[in-house]
């Protein structure tokens, strides 16, 4: 009895406290219906625009601007950028661009990454550095020199013009990101490639790359959509609606001559359907390959 009583009165000195604990960690109804307010109005400003975009695509172009909804259900926008417009091609050269700069840039990043991370050699440091400080030049002070440099190597209204470009906005990002993901891969596993005869890039090649696939992901996605969607140097390298790519064709549907925003909205959506497409295929690989360069230097 005793022993039923002193436990009785345990329970009841530590029930109060547990209670308040429970209380403090929940929380309170105005907190909870302001954080999912909160919640609600970040969806919305995110969603609005894109979806903005799909809605006037399919409006005529007379009911761009309306605030309805789609009242006149039309596909005349995609037709007419597909079939009246040089779109077709302004997407084959982007393709090839885009195509030429990622190959290159995920090639490029990781070979750099990959030996400074493992080797050490003279100018080493400044090199990181080097590509780091290439990083915080803005696009409206390299533009003037990059198209002086390309014009004196004829290189203006080339693929090869932009692809260059764009692989000197990438690589640097790309290479340091590289360099994070390799520290997280073991030394030993290029010490048991060398045991078995292979040479520093065979061990790349066959050991080490095959486990960098999330690093490699995120470098691809990142040097696609860097060139994806670049528009500055597209539309001042580039001129001739025949050497366009898709950022410098948009430019043709609205500007000071003409105002043919359906045709704009319909290039819009087709354009982001690549992205997106590449986005999935990458998705899985993204959240790894961002954060595996945090846990080492």
């Amino acid at each position: 009895m005793v022993t039923t009583a002193m436990t009785r009165k345990r329970d009841e000195r530590t029930r109060p406290a547990s209670v308040g604990a429970r209380k403090r960690n929940q929380r309170s109804r105005p907190a909870s219906i302001g954080l999912h307010t909160g919640l609600l109005i970040a969806a919305v400003v995110a969603v609005f625009p894109p979806l903005w975009l799909l809605v006037t695509s399919f409006k005529p172009k007379n009911d761009a601007f309306s605030t309805s909804l789609v009242t006149h259900f039309t596909l005349a926008n995609y037709t007419h950028v597909l079939a009246d417009t040089e779109f077709l091609t302004w997407f084959k050269n982007s393709v090839v661009i885009v195509g030429l700069t990622t190959v290159l840039g995920v090639f490029i990043a990781a070979t750099t990454g990959y030996a400074v991370s493992r080797f050490r050699f003279p100018g080493m440091r400044p090199l990181m550095w080097l590509l780091l400080i290439t990083q915080m030049f803005p696009v409206a002070v390299l533009i003037v020199p990059l198209y002086n440099l390309m014009a004196t190597l004829g290189l203006l209204n080339q693929p090869a013009g932009l692809v260059i470009t764009y692989l000197t906005i990438a690589v640097p990002f790309c290479a340091w990101m590289m360099k994070g993901y390799f520290d997280t891969i073991p030394v030993e596993i290029d010490e048991s490639g060398r045991v078995d005869g292979l040479n520093p890039f065979g061990t790349f090649w066959r050991l080490v790359l095959p486990l960098a696939r999330p690093g490699l992901a995120v470098t691809g996605f990142y040097t696609f959509v860097t060139a994806w969607a670049e528009v500055a140097y597209a539309s001042a390298f580039m001129t001739g609606e025949e050497n366009l790519t898709l950022a410098g064709g948009l430019q043709t549907f609205v500007n000071q001559y003409t105002n043919d925003w359906g045709s704009m909205t319909a290039a819009a959506v087709i354009i982001a359907v690549p992205a997106a497409l590449v986005f999935a295929f990458a998705q899985r690989h993204l959240v790894a390959g961002l954060t595996a360069g945090t846990t080492k230097g």
